[in-house]
């Protein structure tokens, strides 16, 4: 589905992303894993096209996307929650559902199914996205990612900052979006564990380079916990 070749990324004299090679086959997830500082938001940006890549290629169903818009790619079946949420804390769960309709015609509506996999989201509507909880928050972002319907699924560190009993409700919602077999996911995670419940495969970053991929199943045996130790 998608697949990065050579792919380079800079800030300034710095060195980010080296020759990154790498494929994410649809209804898998893929788990990208490394310490804090080797490049993972910095791929992802790349992706979605909000910086622009130096050298390399991305391609998504086999067409070059390297040079496209981010909101083109969002339109060819990309969705991203990043880092952090980014939700619009002004506007309502409602409202920034539909922010996630951008890409569809006009009188597009919030799918059903957002609501069976997040109810809570149902119950606060009216409610301003500033004023949920953390973990209120991140089910919103992955909500709005998922309204639109996504081929790739990208999500940058969902867990982070979110009590456990939510951490169990998105796993939920993971396992079951990859359980369909047409959605691609994308995860980018600090916390083995969780990565380990859910990859089909994983990719371990290191200094902007990769230093060890294969089989979810295998982690354990790779030793790739040890790989994450500070």
């Amino acid at each position: 589905m998608l697949s990065v070749k050579n792919l380079n990324q800079y800030y300034g004299g710095s060195h980010i992303l080296r020759d990154l090679n790498f494929e994410i086959p649809p209804g898998k997830v893929t788990a990208l894993l490394g310490r804090n500082g080797v490049g993972k938001t910095t791929l992802l940006r790349t992706l979605m096209g909000l910086v622009p890549a130096k050298t390399g290629e991305i391609l998504f169903y086999d067409r070059k996307i390297t040079d496209v818009k981010p909101y083109e790619r969002a339109r060819a079946g990309i969705g991203y929650a990043p880092q952090g949420r980014e939700i619009f804390p002004r506007l309502t769960v409602e409202e920034n559902l539909r922010m996630g309709l951008a890409t569809l015609p006009g009188g597009a509506h919030v799918p059903e199914r957002i609501f069976e996999m997040f109810p809570v989201l149902k119950q606060m509507m009216g409610r301003r996205g500033g004023d949920l909880s953390g973990g209120q928050q991140q089910q919103l972002a992955i909500g709005r990612a998922l309204a639109m319907g996504p081929k790739l699924l990208i999500l940058d560190e969902p867990t982070e900052g979110i009590q456990p009993s939510i951490i169990k409700d998105i796993e939920r919602v993971i396992r079951s979006l990859a359980g369909t077999g047409d959605m691609a996911i994308l995860l980018v995670e600090t916390y083995y564990d969780f990565a380990r419940s859910l990859a089909d495969q994983y990719i371990v970053m290191e200094r902007g380079e990769i230093l060890k991929h294969g089989a979810g199943a295998d982690m354990d045996k790779d030793g790739v916990k040890a790989l994450l130790a500070v």
